[in-house]
């Protein structure tokens, strides 16, 4: 839960993983909350609820930090890529781009974004365990760098590339270190759906060197996600350089090395990751360290960040509806949302922070359970939760929700998704427009014969 302390200016500036809230947030005057220097409640007012927010200061703030810490720490060549599952759009996509960012992918429609946005193709890196043909095709015509992930990328690769332009790859493998983290998002273990066992990296490499359509040119491993720790990145170093000597022995011209992501951020006052510095200058020295040992040049640097670039950049407001008291149990509060515009309470049990924007601060504390409006009762977005006194029609500002709301977002009970806008110097654009009852009917079909004749 935010109070008064959570606005003051000794906040750590430089690392917006550490805020819960936006970097530019104050009160004004009127005790009213304003990010970017806009009031909240009047965003609210103009373009409805629920609003995801983006606060452009945070995010080019985080971007700015991960490059003057790798510049700082690393004494070779590196690049940020942005994780963009963690939220894709156009306008995010250019933004990272200026500010020098190259970007991680997914899918064709991450790709597509990605390069709609202005991220240049050799600065894409991308992932995943199932690509199909088309996606593969897509990365290797905007010569987009392909991390294998399994036999089948190589199988249908051989289909694809020529020798003429061979493609750029990168080979994905599980480091077998296991972090502190959720289940569902904890990737470097062994028992992973991702990445080549240790075992098969040998020769996997020796086949990769047989065919003159490749070109392996980095080496990926990623060991999990909101991770507090700084330690299993130290190992990780250790195990890529392992695997980087056996590639160059083989006869790989590997540049690249490429440690994930992973860095925690602040969701609530009881978390403490570490910096976006801390991270990239123990990494750094983990990676030298490793290198100097074997007696390795230095790779370009890689790193995967996404949450810790956009989680604490952004923002929901939501409008507070019905309320309904449980006699000694417990007080609901229903929002406008729910599930369907952030599915992590209801999958992983997040928390998150949150307060009324024009009531910022902790004064006659109630406690009280927010509830999304979804058909499903575990539809809660916050449980027994203190706020100070409320009403229908008052404004609820969920922090930390940058990540992973709008790109897990869905259309459940068909509720339209929605819109995003960005704030910065007191300035407001609109970056997604708001999904209509009747937008989601555009890809339906009625056939002929279901529709009744009068």
């Amino acid at each position: 839960m935010l109070g008064p302390k959570a606005y003051e200016p000794n906040r750590d500036i430089y690392s917006p993983n550490r805020n819960i809230a936006p970097i530019s947030s104050e009160i004004n005057e009127s005790e009213k909350l304003i990010v970017g220097g806009c009031q909240l409640s009047e965003l609210a007012k103009t373009y409805g609820t629920p609003l995801y927010v983006f606060d452009e200061l945070s995010l080019r703030t985080a971007c700015k930090t991960y490059i003057d810490s790798l510049n700082k720490h690393y004494p070779g060549d590196s690049l940020p890529l942005y994780a963009s599952k963690a939220n894709s759009s156009l306008a995010i996509c250019a933004l990272i781009a200026s500010e020098g960012f190259g970007l991680d992918a997914v899918s064709e429609g991450e790709l597509l974004t990605a390069l709609k946005g202005g991220v240049k193709g050799e600065n894409i890196v991308f992932h995943g365990n199932n690509k199909s043909h088309d996606e593969l095709n897509f990365a290797y015509k905007n010569n987009v760098t392909i991390v294998i992930d399994n036999h089948h990328d190589i199988e249908l690769l051989k289909i694809i590339a020529s020798e003429k332009k061979p493609a750029k790859l990168m080979l994905r493998f599980t480091p077998g270190i296991e972090c502190h983290t959720h289940e569902y998002i904890r990737t470097g273990h062994l028992d992973s759906k991702f990445g080549f066992d240790p075992d098969d990296v040998k020769s996997v490499l020796e086949e990769l060197k047989t065919y003159d359509w490749a070109k392996l040119t980095g080496l990926h491993a990623h060991i999990g996600s909101q991770i507090f720790e700084v330690q299993p990145h130290i190992d990780l170093a250790g195990v890529m350089a392992d695997t980087l000597k056996l590639a160059k022995e083989i006869g790989h011209s590997i540049v690249d090395l490429n440690l994930g992501g992973g860095l925690g951020i602040k969701y609530v006052q009881e978390d403490n990751p570490p910096s976006i510095e801390e991270w990239v200058e123990v990494v750094s020295k983990a990676v030298v360290k490793a290198c100097g040992e074997r007696n390795l040049d230095l790779p370009r640097l890689m790193c995967e960040p996404g949450r810790s670039l956009v989680a604490n950049s952004g923002l929901t407001i939501y409008q507070i509806g019905a309320k309904k008291v449980v006699p000694g149990i417990r007080t609901y509060l229903s929002v406008d949302g729910g599930m369907s515009d952030n599915p992590r309470p209801i999958t992983y049990q997040s928390l998150y922070s949150a307060c009324l924007v024009d009531k910022p601060l902790n004064l006659n504390l109630e406690k009280v359970t927010i509830a999304g409006k979804h058909c499903e009762s575990g539809d809660v977005l916050l449980k027994d939760f203190y706020l100070p006194s409320c009403e229908s029609g008052d404004f609820l500002a969920v922090f930390g929700t940058g990540a992973y709301n709008y790109s897990m977002s869905s259309n459940y009970n068909r509720i339209p998704r929605p819109a995003t806008v960005i704030v910065g110097e007191g300035c407001v654009e609109l970056t997604q427009r708001r999904e209509l009852p009747e937008d989601l009917l555009q890809l339906d079909v009625l056939p002929d014969r279901f529709i009744t004749k009068n």
